[in-house]
């Protein structure tokens, strides 16, 4: 255990009282429902404000000015999509296809009073949402990410993905389907991570 805890958050991220009381309750109810549904590697759950919800809190003054909707692809147990809503994103979709934890966001959501719609469905047959941001972390290659946030934002909208070390493979495999900008942010949370900031999306 790493020792940064919920105070350390705060100050790492100058989030308001009102808003750390949530996210606490938040890793309440983790810790909660962990035993009975994997949410996250067990071995992550001690040091769950700096592996979660700082990694997730991270891209927050990454997001383009103005941004209202936001797209959390493969949600999981929320991050980074949750704890952003949590933070002040106007409206955000979780896609998870696990009914279970579709239970676990639904619930966080309620009690965190957060403004979240969750979407119990694989993430290529939801339709209709035109995002300003998809989000994704550790949850597949560039190349099957950017086909899935493309309904989503067109060439107009951003991506935010937290990336491994294997983020120049990726980008090398993707480039051969897709045009791009990027941007790369050293990760505040992993030594060997990177947060990929895409623009300007289109099919090659």
């Amino acid at each position: 255990m790493s020792g940064f805890d919920a105070v350390a958050f705060q100050e790492a991220t100058g989030v308001s009282r009102e808003t750390l009381d949530r996210l606490i309750a938040y890793e309440g109810l983790l810790r909660k429902w962990q035993p009975k549904i994997n949410l996250v590697g067990p071995s992550t759950l001690p040091d769950a404000w700096k592996r979660h919800f700082l990694d997730s809190a991270q891209l927050y003054p990454l997001l383009p000015d103005g941004t209202r909707v936001l797209v959390d692809l493969g949600s999981g147990a929320g991050f980074p999509g949750l704890v952003l809503a949590v933070l002040g994103v106007p409206q955000v979709h979780l896609i998870e296809s696990d009914v279970r934890k579709c239970a676990f966001l639904r619930e966080v959501a309620r009690v965190c009073e957060a403004p979240v719609t969750v979407h119990t469905k694989r993430i290529e047959t939801v339709t209709g949402i035109e995002a300003d941001v998809v989000t994704a972390r550790a949850l597949a290659p560039l190349t099957d990410l950017f086909g899935w946030a493309h309904p989503f934002i067109g060439s107009r909208g951003k991506c935010l993905f937290l990336k491994g070390a294997a983020l120049d493979d990726e980008l090398t495999a993707a480039t051969q389907y897709w045009r791009l900008r990027t941007e790369r942010f050293d990760s505040r949370t992993d030594p060997s991570g990177t947060i990929l900031r895409v623009s300007d999306l289109e099919r090659a």
